[in-house]
């Protein structure tokens, strides 16, 4: 009886924020609302001369921005397009799925989707799926646009519901972005700012630092998160949504002999544009092949080429196996095939659009960056150390990240001001890197400010046409409270046992 209780007392709590997440408007509306609330406040914090000094550059101060002034109004009108282009995840997505757009018309990835729901154990498909989620942070941000719509067809080729795939793939990728069994560009670009941060206090301690300085941490993560987040999905997520009543389903029927034939020459086609893909990276001196001799694959073009990569990886074994089966006979049914997937986008691209403009304003207007000063000083002022100010810490990095979406943005922001102060509290500035991440990405899958979210919530709309804020929200909410307890709490006992979080990377800071 109480654990119905205690069920019922969830489900009642997630059916509230979802209640309430509905009644905000359309996404478009919500973030062109944000948009106008960005320019209206700016005006408003600006007219009150409030300025801070900036962290990382000494005397050189910071204010809000009045974007309703003349130069302001200026910005707003020469930079909307601009904005709209440069709005990252819009070519990510558009590339992506031109490349996914001819897999999937062409039959391929229904073909592997059949195949490998049948040769996979059921109990651990969801496994399976959020693991990969986890590990596709490799790609950087290729795995938003693959992973999820992929675990909703394979979750409703079983015959469960497909949010619950849709959400356990979301929240493999998003939540579990800053854990991989490699390391990745993630590494390398939050590892520089962190060595920026700590040069501040010790230059020296600085020079010893390197971009793997969270990697043991991480490799036990990706575990950690694969099992909180498969129990989540089949004990919580799953039973919530309930059977799946919608018009969407997903044959379940064996593979015919064509079938079989078009997956053997799409594997062929596979393994061989990934053999030239690799002779573009791996030789000394290949095109993609990056200048440095300790990193030459991290730090390099072939890591900054991953989505066009991905893209082709998908359109070569797409074509041969359209081929091989006759789903493709000419260049006109691969161009018909494309132009039917940019046709699907096209509420994505008008999110994109409203969110983009938000996402510049505030970037312009400075209000984030005089935020995470002010979070700053209250941190110092509380004196609290030890256990309670790293999860403080956490807490406040998990807050701020519900406004600004780019994990690199928030810690370009924070790192000068965070890694300094907690190192003159006797905390690495690796330990302090550590729990920005896990803070991060736990509540990444929450915000409906993450540049993601709004093409998730496209995705979703495809299975329920209702789908909004809330739903999605209070479907990913479980997932973001139990990422963000238990990985705190494994930081904690790692903190405990004094472990280092990677090679020379300690969990305390000591200034010579």
């Amino acid at each position: 009886m109480e654990t119905t209780k205690k069920k019922g007392f969830v489900q009642k709590f997630l059916d509230t924020i979802e209640t309430v997440g509905n009644k905000l408007p359309h996404p478009v509306t919500l973030f062109a609302g944000l948009a106008l609330l960005v320019l209206v406040l700016s005006a408003i914090v600006s007219s009150f001369g409030i300025s801070v000094e900036h962290p990382g550059k000494e005397g050189e101060i910071i204010e809000v921005k009045n974007l309703l002034n003349k130069e302001g109004i200026h910005y707003i009108f020469t930079s909307m397009t601009d904005n709209f282009i440069g709005f990252a995840p819009l070519g990510v997505v558009l590339l992506t799925m031109l490349g996914i757009g001819v897999a999937e018309h062409s039959g391929l990835i229904s073909a592997l989707l059949r195949g490998f729901v049948m040769s996979v154990p059921k109990r651990l498909i969801t496994l399976g799926l959020v693991f990969a989620g986890v590990m596709s942070s490799v790609a950087s941000d290729a795995g938003y646009v693959v992973l999820p719509p992929l675990g909703a067809v394979i979750f409703a080729a079983l015959g469960r519901h497909p949010l619950a795939g849709l959400a356990a793939a979301f929240a493999g990728v998003s939540g579990g972005f800053s854990a991989n069994l490699l390391l990745s560009g993630t590494d390398a670009l939050l590892g520089e700012l962190t060595i920026l941060g700590a040069a501040i206090i010790d230059p020296a301690y600085a020079d010893g630092m390197n971009i793997a300085m969270n990697y043991y941490f991480i490799i036990i993560s990706v575990f950690v998160l694969t099992f909180v987040g498969a129990w989540i999905t089949e004990k919580i997520v799953e039973p919530r949504l309930g059977e799946y009543k919608g018009e969407f389903r997903e044959s379940m029927d064996k593979l015919t002999a064509v079938e079989k034939k078009g997956l053997v020459w799409a594997t062929v086609s596979v393994v061989v544009a990934s053999a030239l893909m690799a002779l573009l990276v791996l030789i000394p001196g290949a095109p993609l092949r990056g200048d440095e001799a300790d990193m030459p694959i991290i730090r390099s073009p072939f890591m900054s080429s991953l989505v066009p990569i991905i893209a082709i990886l998908f359109f070569i074994p797409g074509l041969v196996y359209g081929m091989v089966t006759k789903a493709i006979r000419n260049d006109k049914d691969v161009a018909e095939m494309m132009g039917k997937t940019m046709a699907s986008m096209g509420m994505f691209i008008v999110l994109s659009f409203t969110a983009a403009q938000f996402v510049a304003y505030f970037s312009e207007s400075n209000m984030g960056l005089v935020l995470g000063v002010y979070g700053a000083e209250f941190l110092q002022s509380i004196n609290l150390t030890g256990i309670p100010l790293v999860l403080l810490f956490i807490l406040i990095a998990a807050f701020i990240n519900l406004f600004i979406g780019s994990a690199s943005a928030k810690w370009a922001m924070m790192a000068p001001i965070f890694v300094p102060i907690m190192m003159q509290l006797g905390y690495s500035p690796e330990l302090t890197q550590m729990a920005y991440r896990i803070a991060d990405s736990s509540t990444n899958i929450i915000s409906p400010l993450m540049t993601y979210f709004a093409i998730i919530i496209a995705f979703a709309q495809k299975y329920d046409k209702k789908m909004g804020i809330g739903t999605l929200v209070s479907t990913m909410f479980p997932y973001s409270m139990a990422f963000l307890l238990v990985w705190s709490a494994v930081l904690i006992i790692w903190m405990l046992l004094g472990l280092p979080l990677g090679p020379d990377a300690p969990i305390y800071y000591n200034a010579n």
